[in-house]
């Protein structure tokens, strides 16, 4: 799955040497941390967080329904967290 969101976030961040997944798996969530520099966050996101939002329907779809959840977290460098994944847990 993870290769999934490498996929989306790379045909939207210009500066895919700079971006960063950390994996962290919990006891019924995987969540997975994606940091990016501060030009990339606008494209990644969307407006209105619209890619944000379809890149976690497609891990949602992609999940197998006895697997655990994909919860995502996009950070800028740097900083706090820009774009989560509310419904986590």
């Amino acid at each position: 799955m993870l290769d999934l969101i490498k996929y989306i976030v790379g045909q939207f961040a210009e500066d895919k040497e700079n971006v960063e997944y950390a994996v962290k798996e919990k006891e019924r969530v995987i969540e997975v941390t994606i940091t990016l520099s501060s030009s990339d966050m606008g494209k990644v996101i969307g407006k209105q967080g619209k890619i944000a939002k379809a890149l976690r329907t497609l891990v949602h779809g992609a999940t197998p329904a006895h697997e655990k959840r994909y919860v995502i977290e996009i950070r800028e460098r740097g900083g706090d967290a820009v774009d989560t994944d509310l419904d986590a847990e």
